[in-house]
C-alpha cells in the first residue's frame, strides 16, 4: 500500500471527527466564575436555545437587581442558528443588565464555547468562554 492508500482512512476519520465536533454545541455549560449553568439544546426546528438551569445565590442576586425575578429557567440563549462560517448567531438576554444583544458563538474546542454579543451594531461588543460540564445533579430541568 502506497502514501496516499494509507492516508486516506486517516483523512476520512479526522474528517469525521472534525463534523462530530461541528455540531456540538448542545449540552451543559458554566461561565468562567461557575455562577451559572445553562443547558443549550435543540428548542425550535434546528434552532438553539440555552436556558439557566441552575445559578449562585450572587447571580441570582445580579440578575433581580437588574429586573430578572427568577434566574432559574431564563433563557439567555434564543434563536441560535448555526452559520456557514461554522459558528452560530442569535440572541443573547443578560438578565443583570435587563438587555438583548446579537450573539456570535463559537466552539474553540469540544468543551470551551466563546460568545460574544454586542449591543450596538458592532461596536459595544463583550466576550465571555463558558466550559462545557456534565449535567449538574441539581438542574431543575
Amino acid at each position: 500500500m502506497g502514501q496516499a492508500g494509507r492516508a486516506a482512512p486517516l483523512n476520512l476519520a479526522l474528517l469525521l471527527g472534525a463534523l462530530a465536533f461541528a455540531g456540538s454545541l448542545d449540552g451543559y455549560w458554566t461561565n468562567a466564575g461557575q455562577s451559572v449553568v445553562v443547558r443549550i439544546a435543540d428548542c425550535d426546528n434546528g434552532m438553539f436555545c440555552g436556558t439557566v438551569v441552575t445559578a449562585t445565590d450572587e447571580a441570582r442576586a445580579d440578575a433581580r437587581r437588574g429586573g430578572t425575578e427568577n434566574l432559574i429557567g431564563t433563557r439567555l440563549l434564543t434563536g441560535v442558528a448555526a452559520q456557514r462560517s461554522g459558528g452560530w448567531r442569535g440572541t443573547l438576554f443578560v438578565p443583570d443588565l435587563n438587555r438583548r444583544s446579537t450573539a456570535e458563538l463559537r466552539l474553540l474546542d469540544e468543551n470551551r464555547l466563546r460568545i460574544r454579543g454586542c449591543a450596538v451594531g458592532k461596536i459595544l461588543c463583550r466576550s465571555q468562554v463558558w466550559y462545557r460540564i456534565a449535567p449538574p445533579t441539581d438542574a431543575s430541568e
